[in-house]
């Protein structure tokens, strides 16, 4: 497959690329993998009009025709982008429980031409098969009215926030966080990431993409996006604000995964932005639970990686964003050359961190204590390049949009020293930005 390359001539922020494309060609289809301009958030990526689209749903039914891990090696050569939901793991452990989960387990589609915005050189490129569509979109861009379209961006939209009980969320979090310290602490389980849900509704018929821009507005995040379906009446979408890489592949099979584990909030003291800072760097239980998710990792890319080559070049580096600090290690392997990025993918799914370890029996604890379904939330938006490159997130600090109702995330890994009542506050710190974002 022959790709071409044009650039355009001025910089146009991607937000602005988005909004016109979608006016222009509508949203079904839509994938934009966002970013922040920061360290690992360089290019910025935009899909419309998908050439061709592959889904798995119903995970009840363990048909192979529904195996998203099947399904992914039907695809061709071209540009791919789509998500990969949590409960994909019953393809991998069939005797563990999953829910059910009304998404898509899995949704992924090609897009040729796809735009490349690089975000700190503040160039665009237009990448694709056919050089006539790639003059086309050229043109589109060029001609864009930039602070036309700023004022044409929707910003009075209105939400129910109604359903949201915090102080009920935070008993039942801390409850759950004691069960689970009874657990490890009979050595049941090491350390498992408890997650739970607020839901709010839209007051109007909004498009996904103008929510994502009012929380783009206020949190940006190397690993963010959003991908919207909107297909055979499937109103669904899912936005994220994600600072997590899960795994990513060059084109010479080298390996890599980005866990974060710990978090403190930031503050707009910068006296106190620093002790918290030096808190989260020197804590033993946040080390302890960064170091066991890294061992768990390792573990899961030994299944497909060449013997000897997987290291960590990166062990708790302090990772700073607008709102939180984290601990972020780097695990880096050669592929076997008999492997590919699906193999990758099966060996490490679901993610260590956001599962915890080990990793089957924690999937299983937090089935019998979380409520409802995670779908995409915990799952990866990924993307397969031109050249069979591959990289994927970790659906963290993100929103799921079914129809008018939107559910909002947010999760704390627990260990045995794990303070409940710290840990809950935690949770709200998390899930609070996520909120007024939309506010």
């Amino acid at each position: 497959m022959k790709i071409k390359k044009i650039p355009v001539n001025k910089w146009i922020d991607p937000e602005l690329i988005t909004h016109h494309l979608t006016n222009k060609f509508g949203d079904k289809g839509l994938a934009w993998l966002d970013s922040d301009g920061k360290e690992n958030g360089e290019w910025s990526i935009i899909g419309i009009k998908p050439k061709q689209i592959i889904q798995s749903r119903d995970i009840n039914n363990l048909d192979k025709n529904n195996n998203p891990f099947n399904n992914l090696k039907n695809i061709q050569e071209g540009f791919w982008i789509g998500w990969l939901s949590y409960e994909a793991g019953v393809y991998i452990e069939p005797k563990n429980p999953w829910r059910p989960s009304d998404m898509a387990t899995l949704w992924i589609a090609s897009y040729d031409p796809i735009i490349k915005c690089n975000l700190i050189n503040k160039e665009i490129i237009i990448e694709g098969t056919n050089l006539d569509e790639l003059v086309a979109f050229k043109n589109i861009i060029s001609n864009i009215n930039s602070l036309k379209e700023k004022n044409d961006i929707k910003t009075n939209l209105n939400f129910d926030f109604s359903k949201i009980n915090l102080k009920e969320m935070a008993e039942k979090f801390q409850k759950n966080i004691f069960q689970l310290k009874k657990l490890i602490s009979i050595g049941d389980l090491f350390q498992a990431n408890l997650t739970t849900k607020c839901e709010v509704q839209s007051m109007g018929i909004y498009n996904p993409l103008d929510i994502y821009l009012k929380i783009r507005s206020k949190l940006k995040a190397p690993f963010g996006g959003i991908i919207i379906n909107n297909y055979e009446n499937h109103k669904e979408a899912v936005l994220s604000t994600s600072p997590e890489r899960f795994i990513k592949i060059d084109n010479e099979n080298f390996v890599e995964s980005r866990p974060i584990k710990g978090t403190r909030s930031r503050d707009r003291d910068l006296n106190q932005d620093a002790l918290n800072a030096i808190d989260l760097i020197t804590n033993e239980k946040d080390r302890a639970e960064n170091i066991m998710i890294v061992d768990l990792i390792r573990n899961d890319l030994s299944k497909v990686c060449e013997t000897g080559s997987i290291f960590v070049p990166e062990l708790l580096k302090l990772e700073s964003f607008l709102k939180v600090h984290h601990l972020t290690s780097v695990i880096r392997g050669k592929l076997k050359k008999d492997k590919n990025w699906i193999d990758l993918l099966k060996a490490c799914w679901p993610g260590g961190s956001i599962t915890g370890a080990p990793k089957l029996r924690s999937c299983q604890r937090l089935f019998e204590l979380e409520d409802c379904e995670r779908g995409p939330y915990c799952g990866s938006f990924i993307k397969l390049d031109w050249n069979g490159e591959f990289d994927s997130n970790i659906l963290i600090r993100s929103f799921v949009i079914k129809n008018k109702k939107i559910n909002i995330y947010a999760g704390c890994g627990i260990v045995i020293d794990s303070n409940p009542e710290e840990e809950t506050n935690e949770l709200k710190w998390k899930l609070l930005p996520l909120i007024d974002a939309l506010k």
